[in-house]
């Protein structure tokens, strides 16, 4: 069994992972209350799931980008069971699990998370040569930057607030393809699908590198 943590953001979301798939999958609003809320959640997902620490083969935590504070906690919380149980810790980009739940559109895809202070962000997904790839690095993106990179119809997903909706599809009507609230959410399921399949090819990541992804102007 795999234990996936997500504390990118104000939403935070556990999940149980193992060869026959998705077990539990939970996701709340947290706030800023990651250090007190996501051990109780862990606790009484293992319970409802009869899955003692013990039975844990791997633990899987989203790095990011995202709040600063949130990623800490569970990149913490993620190394110390790892480190307690002896199983490997494996880090999955938070942009990549969000845009992951779309790899079957038709339409590339432009993932995106708050950064505060009007920025966002991003990362850009498609299909190459058959296969799902980010393409280019992650972006710290104010709104009328990620406007004047959809130059064809992209699919948005992740934490689209409404105002952000709103000013894309005014800017780029003909680009800008929003999600609905449910498909846009960030799923720690998938973030659980992406490390477990790491974790099937023998990868792990080192505990004492692993670090969250912060972004930053130039």
């Amino acid at each position: 069994m795999l234990l996936a943590i997500d504390t990118t953001t104000r939403f935070a979301g556990i999940a149980l992972y193992n060869e026959d798939g998705l077990r539990l999958e939970q996701l709340w609003e947290t706030g800023n209350n990651h250090t007190v809320e996501l051990i109780p959640y862990i606790v009484r997902a293992c319970e409802e799931q009869a899955v003692n620490p013990t039975d844990l083969q791997a633990v899987a935590v989203a790095l990011g980008p995202g709040s600063f504070t949130g990623l800490r906690v569970g990149l913490s919380v993620a190394k110390g069971l790892a480190l307690a149980l002896r199983i490997p810790v494996l880090g999955v980009p938070s942009l990549d699990a969000a845009a992951y739940a779309h790899r079957r559109d038709p339409l590339p895809v432009c993932a995106v998370l708050p950064a505060g202070r009007a920025r966002w962000c991003v990362g850009f997904y498609e299909v190459i040569d058959g296969q799902w790839q980010r393409c280019g690095d992650y972006l710290l993106a104010a709104v009328p930057e990620i406007a004047s990179r959809l130059m064809r119809p992209t699919l948005l997903c992740g934490e689209i607030t409404n105002e952000l909706a709103q000013i894309l599809t005014a800017s780029v009507p003909d680009n800008a393809v929003v999600a609905g609230p449910a498909a846009a959410v960030r799923r720690t399921g998938y973030v659980a699908e992406l490390a477990w399949q790491r974790y099937t090819r023998g990868e792990q990541d080192d505990l004492s590198t692993l670090a969250p992804i912060y972004l930053q102007h130039a």
